[in-house]
């Protein structure tokens, strides 16, 4: 059986686009989808969706959250196998003492390394990101108000994909609860 963590974008943020888990878990649900749950209040679903591939999930929930909110929500689906290695993969090691601080940007298809080749990194300091397979590893060491790496940034450098982050204790806990 095919489970996913539904990573929806930009909701519940600063007051906007508010989506109720609650209403969200009754959503999913009457998509026919089962052990449905939620995780905090910034748009994780988790979802077991049978024998269905990713880009059908992605598709149903994407229209059913168009028609129920009358707005696009981005939405990045990822597996426990997905989280094992971002897990496994988290590039800062010592250096990132805050989970907090530590971003993982999830993206709906893999980012082409080619418009990052021109990259200075002393553009983005004290801050650091790392590509990885479908996501951009984030250090913040800051305040993460000041940073420059946001999912919007990531949106604008790669058209065409959706771009979701989670601080490192939300990825955690997702991956747990998968």
């Amino acid at each position: 059986m095919a489970r996913y963590a539904a990573l929806l974008r930009g909701v519940n943020v600063g007051g906007r686009n508010k989506v109720a888990m609650a209403d969200l878990r009754i959503l999913l649900g009457d998509l026919g989808f089962t052990g449905v749950k939620t995780l905090l209040q910034s748009g994780n679903a988790i979802v077991d969706a049978g024998t269905e591939d990713r880009a059908a999930v992605s598709a149903r929930i994407a229209a059913a959250l168009t028609e129920r909110y009358e707005r696009v929500i981005g939405i990045v689906l990822v597996t426990r196998a997905d989280l094992d290695r971002v897990v496994a993969g988290e590039p800062f090691g010592e250096v990132a003492t805050n989970p907090s601080r530590l971003l993982v940007t999830f993206l709906s298809g893999p980012p082409d390394p080619a418009l990052f080749a021109a990259d200075d990194p002393a553009d983005y300091a004290p801050d650091r990101y790392v590509l990885g397979e479908r996501e951009i590893y984030t250090w913040m060491p800051g305040l993460g108000g000041d940073t420059k790496l946001t999912p919007q940034f990531w949106a604008k450098r790669l058209p065409g994909l959706v771009a979701t982050a989670r601080n490192w204790n939300t990825v955690l806990k997702l991956r747990d609860l998968l």
